[in-house]
């Protein structure tokens, strides 16, 4: 009988479970676009993937852009960028850690804040970076 309880109790939490995967799965996708339009110096695209609430403090991509490229370095241009745990953040928010290098060798860790909005789609709400210990600049 216990069994059967806990078979059921599985097979109900496996659509949830997907369900969550598959918002970690989107919320990683719209990092890894803005990041790849970074990249390309097109700031309309990244402006594009950031929350509403983050465009309302950079009102135009040329702005956005240019905050990228003087407060996070290490995100605009990097080496290594690599996707570590995602937590859900109550009903439609979600918190991402990245493991960065940047252009110089140096190790970071950002940890991304990302909602979903009416819509449907992830964007990112806010980006705390840090260096990680043991290493300098």
């Amino acid at each position: 009988m216990r069994a059967i309880v806990c078979l059921v109790l599985a097979a109900l939490a496996l659509p949830a479970l997907a369900a969550d995967e598959g918002a970690r799965e989107a919320a990683r996708a719209a990092i890894s676009r803005q990041v790849e339009a970074l990249g390309r110096d097109d700031a309309p695209a990244a402006y594009a993937l950031a929350a509403p609430s983050i465009q309302a403090l950079f009102p135009t991509p040329d702005v956005f852009i240019g905050m990228v490229r003087t407060n996070y370095g290490a995100i605009y241009r990097h080496r290594r960028f690599v996707f570590g745990e995602a937590r859900a953040e109550g009903e439609n928010g979600l918190s991402q850690e990245v493991a960065i290098q940047d252009s110089y060798g140096v190790d970071w860790k950002a940890a991304y804040s990302l909602q979903r909005q009416a819509d449907g789609e992830w964007r990112i709400t806010g980006c705390r970076l840090t260096k990680e210990p043991g290493t300098s600049l």
